[in-house]
């Protein structure tokens, strides 16, 4: 009985606890008011919820956003900040295009290359040549949806699908918005071709993506990855150029930071001295905002990258749809390798030079050393060339050494000119034009064979740091004729100079100064208003010590033969061609001829009488 009387009053308690509860839970249930206020807060919090998936669903150009596909949240977050793109499964993964020539590794998310590999070249420290890795690229289409969403395709994840065409890989690449509507990204691959193609297109997505004009963008990003020894060097030929108006070869500035907005574009190349990666396009982009930063502060082992590039391109739909055609080139700048996409023209990707200088250079040089070093080591090949460039220049070499061999000997009536008027500078002037008037010899005349070896010299200059066949091609102490050599390791940096000791640049510096010295440091007297020629005697060769420090070393080889070779051509014409004797007896025998002054002489000497007269009228 007593077992029961416990149940009863534990049954009695657990009833009058709960009619307790129900009457505090009547006492405290929210008026209409309070109700209606808990609504109001309730479609706030999920007014600003939307808000901030809206705003996490445009991603700013250079942002990716990260997703952890572990975590079913951040999927589902993801999922919604993409809104109908949301049907392609989050999947991360790679697909491999690779030939002979070119590794290329394409990510499923953003369905753009995330690595690309040289198979067949390495750096200077012996590392394969990238030019995407890491991060260091993106490329990526922005463009807003029908729900007022701006994506970028570099954060959508694309289904990967690999096949065939013929011999050629083909790999396509779908954001699906359902099973038969979907942006696509097309690559195809050809066997031992660095021409990969590249197609971008849709399919039912009209009214999915909003057809604005111009509110579609591509947006591609490089950061140049130093392949060379001296960064500064490479720096100096790592630049953005650009074809446009139906053939027009354009550049950014490889010196500073620099930006332009170019119309009908038919290709873009980010150029890295020796390699470089180009988008071109079959129909032309309307426009393109094209921009450059240089990242090189100074030389050193630690710098890893060079240059930043960017451009965003704007493109249209036709009828609702993306269609585009483009190209990928990811290879060496190699006149020989560009030179057969003549479709697209990309072989002007490589800077000559300008004008004649650039002509020179391409078609005569470039070709000529291709034949020499097809069957001689490349830097014989280089000496070669040189040998045979200075002997067709010997010509212009003898009317300038004649002219100094004049100059010589009117030296001594110069020099007795110059004490007669030694107190009148003007009158002292006067008289060396007409002495050198009477004997037929023009002071200027061995400044025109110089002027006609400029575009010779310009092109040369040219023609080293493009050529790709000589890199790192060795020769004697030098393992890179692409590139500076060096016999010595500095334990400080000189200024303008470097941290090493090239050997090149001094021997051709001791060349120049030998022929500096036989051509100008002895010969020609000083005039009133020239420049000192003996102190130019000693600034040429130190210039070139300092300049070419850090220059390819085939350049430095080149003016060293050419100037031991002009040396030698000087030389003979000197001791076995021209005879002194012969020179003074034709100069005296001018002398003796009427000279008829042509209408420029005659000014020049009207004007100089008529400053001598007015110099004499303010001494009275």
């Amino acid at each position: 009985m007593e077992e029961k009387k416990i149940d009863l009053n534990s049954i009695i308690g657990f009833v009058l606890i709960f009619g307790i509860l129900i009457y505090m839970f009547y006492q405290n249930k929210p008026t209409p008011e309070q109700l209606e206020a808990e609504k109001a807060k309730q479609e706030q919090l999920a007014e600003e919820k939307a808000a901030e998936l809206e705003k996490t669903a445009t991603v700013p150009v250079n942002q990716t956003v990260a997703v952890d596909l572990q975590d079913s949240t951040a999927v589902a977050n993801y999922k919604n900040t993409i809104g109908s793109f949301g049907f392609t499964e989050a999947s991360e993964g790679t697909t491999v295009l690779e030939n002979e020539l070119v590794f290329l590794e394409v990510s499923n998310k953003g369905g753009q290359i995330v690595e690309a590999k040289m198979k067949n070249f390495v750096t200077y420290d012996s590392i394969p040549v990238y030019l995407i890795k890491d991060g260091n690229a993106s490329f990526g289409m922005e463009f807003t949806t029908a729900n007022n969403r701006t994506l970028n395709t570099k954060d959508l994840y694309f289904e990967p699908t690999v096949s065939k065409n013929g011999s050629n890989q083909v790999l396509s690449l779908k954001a699906k918005v359902s099973p038969n509507k979907f942006l696509e990204y097309r690559y195809e691959m050809k066997p031992d071709d660095y021409l990969v193609d590249f197609t971008i297109r849709s399919q039912g997505l009209n009214g999915v993506i909003v057809n604005n004009g111009n509110d579609i963008n591509l947006n591609w990003k490089l950061k140049g990855i130093r392949h060379n020894k001296s960064v500064q060097y490479e720096n100096r030929y790592t630049e953005m150029m650009y074809n446009y108006e139906d053939g027009k070869i354009d550049y950014l500035s490889a010196a500073s930071d620099d930006e332009e907005t170019e119309e009908d574009v038919k290709w873009l190349s980010y150029k890295q001295h020796f390699f470089t990666s180009i988008l071109a396009t079959k129909k032309n982009f309307k426009t393109a905002d094209i921009s450059t930063e240089n990242l090189v502060e100074d030389e050193g082992k630690d710098v890893a990258f060079t240059k930043n590039f960017a451009a965003s391109i704007p493109i249209t739909m036709e009828g609702g749809e993306l269609s585009e055609n483009l190209n990928w080139y990811y290879g060496p700048a190699d006149e020989k390798v560009l030179s057969k996409y003549e479709e697209y023209g990309l072989d002007d990707t490589i800077y000559f030079g300008w004008g004649i200088f650039g002509w020179i250079n391409r078609y005569i040089f470039t070709p000529f050393y291709s034949f020499l070093s097809s069957f001689l080591p490349y830097g014989l090949a280089i000496v070669i060339m040189t040998i045979l460039v200075r002997l067709a220049m010997s010509p212009v070499t003898y009317k300038s050494y004649l002219s100094q061999a004049k100059m010589k000997v009117l030296k001594p009536e110069i020099t007795e000119l110059g004490e007669k008027y030694k107190d009148n500078a003007m009158k002292k002037q006067q008289e060396t034009m007409k002495l050198y008037g009477k004997a037929g010899v023009s002071p200027m005349s061995g400044c025109v064979p110089a002027l006609l070896q400029m575009p010779i010299f310009y092109a040369l200059f040219m023609f080293f740091p493009t050529s790709f066949a000589l890199r790192q091609k060795s020769f004697l102490w030098a393992d890179d004729l692409s590139s500076y050599d060096s016999i010595a390791q500095l334990p400080f940096e000189i200024p303008f100079y470097g941290d090493h000791v090239s050997l090149f640049p001094i021997l051709a510096s001791i060349a120049i100064f030998f022929y500096m010295m036989m051509t100008t440091g002895q010969n020609m007297p000083s005039q009133p208003g020239m420049p000192n020629m003996k102190f130019i005697m000693y600034l040429m060769p130190l210039m070139m010590l300092f300049f070419f420090n850090n220059y390819a070393s085939g350049l430095s080889l080149y003016y060293f033969v050419s100037n031991l070779i002009t040396i030698g051509i000087m030389l003979v014409i000197k001791n076995f061609i021209l005879d002194n004797d012969k020179i003074h007896a034709q100069i005296q025998e001018n002398k003796l001829k009427p000279k008829k002054e042509n209408k420029f002489q005659k000014k020049m000497r009207e004007m100089m009488e008529q400053a001598e007269a007015q110099k004499k009228a303010g001494k009275r």
